[in-house]
Formats: structure tokens, C-alpha cells, sequence
């Protein structure tokens, strides 16, 4: 069965290609709503599939939009994948995955293969963009957006989450509760990158415990952020002697696996040891006891990414202010804070 071209759409509507054309792709030129119909009608009878290699060959652009994470698997970048797909389709975009696996080659690697399919634009959840990324993203000069990390080194648009004062929010609450100090579990640098989240995390937790008059020396504790890497740490961590009343984590991967090592050592969360998480996964509501965490609106952070690297006037010179779009924190409180937890629950 031959193939249905555009000229058989238009010689069935009684009207030219390029009418055709703007009819399906809604422009760049009106057309009148009779004429738009009979075109309509036309495909429908034919059933006519655009060709979207050749459209994208000549546009230059495709329906896709790029989207880097770490690692999807972790719930908190698997969620955020999810919105962006579902912001991406009210926009009419398909999106394409990949994991960089937290290592700058393959994040590399992933920019010049979308890049190079000429993907309508980049969303990049980074965990601190390298000097190679950063110059690939410049080379191609791309529409690129930011999406959980604050941007330092390029001059690109970024949706971020005020982390800092989330991770306050958390340690003021779980000081609230009478603690005389919360240990933290960070990340698994030393000295992470400037911008990246789980470092305004910790900066959040050292604020908090300064401006309560409380020491932060020696009680921050370096864990991979999945909760099986982070149980392991939890275990020698809540077995030794100088086990913390309470532990504020940089995500909620690494409370659950701090929920898990208390569990197996038989130490009662909360009564014996708080803990509170940061990110609000899905996940985070069925541990337990239900995880205190922090939250943030993720499927309205992942519009404002879509609309972004949409939008035709992301080139257009502008204030750091405007280019950077910060969503507020939220806490949410559960159980393993303490609170509804006997006669001391907050």
C-alpha cells in the first residue's frame, strides 16, 4: 500500500502543501477554520502520519525535549523525571532520558547525543555541572535549564529549591523538640561543589544548629545518597557510643536507610532517636514510623523547567532574578520527628 503524502492531504482538501504544513503545524501562517477542517478531514480520511525526522530535518528542531538525572532510580530524580514527562506532554513534547550515573563523562556523553537530535531543549538535574559540560553546553549554544542545582559557572536559566532554608525548617523543628543537637548525614564529598543541593542541605542544618548555640563539630557524616549505602553508614553510626538524639538527613534515601539500621539495632524512632529527611518522596509517607521530611511543589518546578526551555525568549538578556526561579520549602511533618509520639510528641 503506497504511502500517504502531504500532496495527497492537499489534493483531497483541494488546497496547497504549504496550507497543509501550517495546519499541522500550527503555523507559522493563520488558516481559515473552513479551510483547516477540510484539512483536518482529509488527514482523517487518509489516515496521513506526519513525518517527524523530515519535519525535524527541516525545522532544525524536534518534539523532544533532553532530560538528565543522576540517577533514576532514586525516588526523589525518578519523581522529577515523571513531572517533567507530564509537563512536557501538556506542551505537546515528548522527553528523553538519561542517567549520568553521578559521573561527568556520561553526563557529557548524554548532552552531545541529544544535542546532536536536535532536541527542542536540555533540562539538566546535575549534581554540580562540570567544566566539559558546561563547554558542550555553550559549543551548541542550547536552551538549557537548570533544574535542582543553582548555576555558578555558566549564565543559564535554573529552577531551583530554596534547600537552605528547607534544611532550617527541618533542624529547627527537630531542636524543637528539646534535643540538645541534630547530626547530619550529607553527601560524600568533603567539599561538594557551591550550588549543589545537598550542600545547601548541610549549610541549612549548620545554620540552624549555630543560631540555636549548638556545636555542628563532629557530628557531620558522609553517605552515598541511596539508602542502602546510607544504612550501612547509619549502622556504625547509631551502634557506637556516642549515638545523636537526632538526625537530620540531606534526603529522604538516606533517613530510610537510617530508619532501616534503627530498626534492625532495636532503637525506637522516635521515642530514643528523631529523624527527619529532605525531598518528600512518595515513599516517604509509608516508612516507618511516616518520615518527617521537606517538601517543595514538584509538578509546578517542572512546568516552570518546561516553559523555560520552550520559551523563545530564553535568550533574551536579563537579570539574575529572572533567570533564576526559586520555589519555596515546605516541612511536612510525620512521626519520626517525635510529634504524636507519647506524652512529649510535639
Amino acid at each position: 500500500m503506497a504511502k500517504v503524502t502531504r500532496d495527497d492531504v492537499a489534493r483531497l482538501a483541494g488546497t496547497s502543501t504549504a496550507v497543509v504544513s501550517y495546519v499541522i503545524n500550527n503555523g507559522p501562517r493563520p488558516v481559515a477554520p473552513a479551510t483547516r477542517e477540510r484539512v483536518l478531514a482529509a488527514i482523517k480520511e487518509l489516515g496521513y502520519r506526519p513525518d517527524r525526522v523530515a519535519q525535524a530535518m527541516a525545522s532544525r528542531r524536534t518534539d523532544l525535549i533532553g532530560l538528565i538525572v543522576p540517577d533514576a532510580r532514586q525516588p526523589f530524580f525518578g519523581e522529577m523525571a515523571h513531572a517533567v514527562e507530564q509537563a512536557a506532554a501538556e506542551r505537546g513534547k515528548m522527553v528523553l532520558v538519561g542517567n549520568s550515573d553521578y559521573l561527568d563523562e556520561r553526563e557529557v556523553h548524554y548532552l552531545r547525543a541529544f544535542l546532536g537530535m536536535r532536541v527542542s531543549g536540555l533540562i539538566l538535574i546535575s549534581q554540580g555541572l562540570s567544566e566539559n559540560a558546561a563547554a558542550e553546553i555553550e559549543a551548541w549554544d542550547a536552551r538549557v535549564v537548570l533544574m535542582h542545582e543553582r548555576p555558578e559557572a555558566i549564565d543559564d536559566v535554573a529552577v531551583v529549591l530554596d534547600d537552605v532554608g528547607g534544611a532550617q525548617l527541618a533542624v529547627r523543628h527537630l531542636l524543637e523538640h528539646g534535643h540538645p543537637y541534630v547530626a547530619c548525614i550529607g553527601g560524600t564529598e568533603e567539599t561538594p561543589p557551591v550550588g549543589d543541593p545537598v550542600t545547601d542541605h548541610v549549610e541549612g542544618w549548620r545554620r540552624a544548629m549555630l543560631e540555636a548555640g549548638r556545636s555542628t563539630e563532629g557530628r557531620l557524616f558522609q553517605a552515598p545518597y541511596n539508602r542502602y549505602d546510607a544504612y550501612q553508614v547509619a549502622l556504625g553510626l547509631l551502634a557506637g557510643p556516642d549515638r545523636p538524639p537526632a538526625v537530620f538527613c540531606a534526603t529522604d534515601d538516606q533517613a530510610i536507610g537510617v530508619l532501616r539500621a534503627a530498626r534492625e539495632l532495636r532503637i525506637d524512632v522516635p521515642g530514643e532517636l528523631a529523624v527527619a529527611g529532605f525531598d518528600n518522596v512518595k515513599e516517604a509517607a509509608l516508612t516507618d514510623p511516616p518520615l518527617t521530611t521537606v517538601g517543595s511543589d514538584r509538578p509546578a518546578m517542572a512546568r516552570a523547567a518546561v516553559d523555560l526551555v520552550l520559551d523563545d525568549g530564553l535568550r533574551v538578556a536579563g537579570s539574575r532574578r529572572e533567570r533564576l526561579k526559586q520555589f519555596p520549602s515546605a516541612l511536612v511533618v510525620r512521626r519520626s520527628c517525635g510529634c504524636g509520639h507519647g506524652p512529649s510528641g510535639g
